[in-house]
């Protein structure tokens, strides 16, 4: 298979002091526009984000497509694939470091594959993630797969 080189982007502009100032992170495909704050202890503000939770957020989109890919390669068929990442971050010595990331995911209406190969599924799908592949030097990665 040959290679393909891609990009892809997004911007993010801040203003006020790290604290209590704020952004707008945009797509560089202009499919989103997100308001951002610095990670607080006590909650964000409403309607805002981190990047800690775009990173799970980036981590279930990208192992809940490895999923549907593995299921699909294994000629397995499934109504929906459900997945909850949970990233885990500590805040200290004034600096946030990811600690682990959580994959739960549910598969609906699984035909084809005995349930009892989801998780050699998951490993499988986990192991393809770009974004387990980009953080998994650094961060312990767990998961687990179920089916309904």
């Amino acid at each position: 298979m040959r290679s393909a080189r891609f990009a892809r982007s997004a911007t993010a502009a801040w203003s006020g002091e790290v604290i209590r100032g704020a952004g707008i992170v945009t797509a560089g495909t202009e499919s989103f526009a997100l308001s951002v704050t610095f990670p607080r202890l006590s909650g964000e503000p409403p309607a805002t984000t981190t990047p800690e939770e775009m990173l799970a957020a980036s981590h279930a989109t990208c192992f809940a497509i490895g999923l549907r890919s593995v299921i699909g390669a294994r000629k397995g068929r499934a109504t929906e694939v459900r997945v909850t990442a949970t990233i885990i971050a500590e805040k200290a010595a004034g600096a946030i470091r990811i600690l682990s990331s959580h994959l739960h995911g549910v598969v609906d209406g699984l035909e084809g594959i005995d349930p009892g190969q989801l998780p050699d599924i998951a490993r499988a799908a986990e192991e393809a993630c770009t974004i387990s592949n980009a953080i998994r030097s650094s961060v312990a990665i767990t998961s687990e797969v179920s089916a309904i």
